[in-house]
């Protein structure tokens, strides 16, 4: 299996606010529905919460402590160890948050693709973890300037652990 986390971060690696993302950048969007469907996705039960419904061609695995939580067509577990092996083993499998899902999973993780946001945000709630780059390699960056579509400058990062 290849773990990838997927996410976008500002440079302060803030995530989002009460559960929402805080910028709307469709690029980022088409990004993440290209790498993620047809695979796997393990988020936490708040991060599920905050989709508009079920994703497309994906499966949801979401991680609750919520004894009686139940979702349609989805796998819930309580652990992220549990996650991890209710997906196929011979896959590459996402997980897209939110905050305290990626700390959890930084250090299983095989790869990361981030969205860098070149901005902060001092408001937000939720954070993505530091990458130590003693730990983590940039094998690909791709630049996309702010447009009439995008209010901030951002960089598609993508990560390979060291071994």
């Amino acid at each position: 299996m290849t773990l990838t986390l997927i996410a976008a971060a500002a440079e302060n690696n803030a995530l989002g606010k009460d559960n929402q993302m805080i910028w709307h950048l469709p690029y980022d969007f088409k990004r993440f529905k290209q790498l993620t469907t047809g695979h796997y996705m393990i988020m936490g039960r708040r991060t599920f919460d905050s989709l508009p419904g079920l994703l497309p061609n994906r499966m949801h695995v979401i991680i609750t402590r919520q004894k009686d939580f139940t979702a349609e067509g989805c796998i819930i577990v309580n652990s992220l160890d549990e996650a991890i092996a209710a997906c196929p083993q011979d896959e590459e499998v996402f997980v897209i948050g939110g905050g305290e899902i990626y700390r959890q999973s930084i250090d299983k993780a095989d790869k990361i693709e981030l969205t860098r946001v070149y901005g902060t945000s001092p408001e937000a709630d939720a954070f993505f973890p530091e990458i130590d780059t003693g730990k983590w390699k940039l094998t690909e960056e791709t630049f996309h300037p702010k447009d009439e579509k995008h209010k901030y400058d951002m960089a598609f990062l993508t990560y390979i652990k060291h071994l």
